[in-house]
């Protein structure tokens, strides 16, 4: 099971080649609840996305431990658009799988590298089965936008800088989807603070992960469209997120379309970022439950940016 040191690893590695995001405090969502709350900006990180951390990480450790296979994977956008990324930086021969329904930004984003692409599927889940297959019979190496040691590690790193930039926090929000992000971010803060609060916010139209948690087993739901695209689906049966996740999240919240759309757009007034319909889930939590974080200090990662052009003059208008 992955640990903090994993974390202290993938930090040594990854640290030349990422941004260590700043941690502002937010006077609206402050305000709003009546306690301090702060906002990590991964939004601002290489390719508009926390994503880049967990890719690099696990490419730069398979060129660590000489594993030549050539690696693929299946995304949505941002994971594939960090994964680019690490390929070009290591000079590494990759594939990437895409949803036929992956939002077309992101897509011309990651085009804008050398990774060969394929579209497969209309649902992020059925791409990543078809990548998986593919992999086995090409005897090549899938990298799980997830559900692998290396990706959790590599997003654990955003733990890592937290603890850098404040004393302590109560509670620590962050949007779930395959359950990568938080799970790296818990390891890492659990062992730092203990008493931390760590709470999982998704959509209320793909919300797999929480409904297996409490459920206390898998269970597979079906996804409904929702602003949240870079959280959108489900999650492998097998996928060691699922027992971090219900060991490590206090508490999930869902949040729905309207709310999003609102996070968004407040995030724009007060503090003029654009930010992701994922990122929008967790600003929303706060919004929702003001008193829940009262007299309490609060972060929220702000997971990414990378919302499309259409969906963000929709939401502004």
């Amino acid at each position: 099971m992955i640990t903090a040191n994993d974390i202290d690893d993938a930090a040594r590695r990854i640290n030349p080649h990422i941004l260590k995001t700043p941690l502002i405090r937010s006077n609206w969502l402050s305000e709003c609840c009546g306690g301090d709350v702060y906002l990590k900006l991964e939004n601002e990180q290489h390719t508009g996305s926390f994503k880049a951390r967990g890719s690099l990480n696990k490419l730069m450790w398979m060129q660590e431990n000489k594993i030549s296979k050539m690696p693929v994977t299946a995304s949505t956008g941002n994971h594939g658009l960090g994964f680019a990324r690490a390929l070009d930086l290591l000079d590494m021969k990759g594939k990437i799988y895409l949803p036929t329904t992956a939002v077309d930004s992101k897509v011309e984003a990651i085009k804008a590298y050398e990774a060969e692409l394929e579209f497969y599927g209309d649902d992020p889940y059925t791409t990543e089965m078809h990548a998986h297959k593919m992999a086995e019979q090409n005897n090549q190496i899938y990298v799980s936008p997830y559900n692998d040691e290396q990706i959790i590690a590599g997003q654990g790193t955003i733990g890592k800088e937290i603890v850098d930039q404040i004393k302590t926090a109560d509670n620590v929000l962050a949007t779930v989807g395959g359950g990568g992000l938080i799970s790296g971010i818990a390891t890492y803060l659990k062992k730092a603070w203990p008493d931390v609060t760590i709470m999982g916010c998704q959509p209320e139209n793909s919300p797999e992960m929480s409904v297996s948690v409490q459920a206390g087993e898998y269970r597979e739901v079906e996804s409904k469209p929702t602003l949240s695209d870079g959280s959108a689906g489900g999650f492998e049966r097998d996928a060691i997120t699922y027992e971090l996740c219900k060991k490590l999240v206090d508490a999930f919240i869902l949040i729905s379309e309207e709310e999003i759309e609102d996070a968004i757009r407040q995030m724009v007034r007060h503090h003029h970022k654009i930010i992701e319909g994922a990122a929008g889930v967790a600003v929303a939590t706060v919004c929702k439950n003001p008193e829940k974080f009262r007299d309490q200090t609060t972060v929220i990662v702000i997971c990414g940016a990378n919302i499309s052009m259409d969906k963000l003059r929709n939401v502004l208008a």
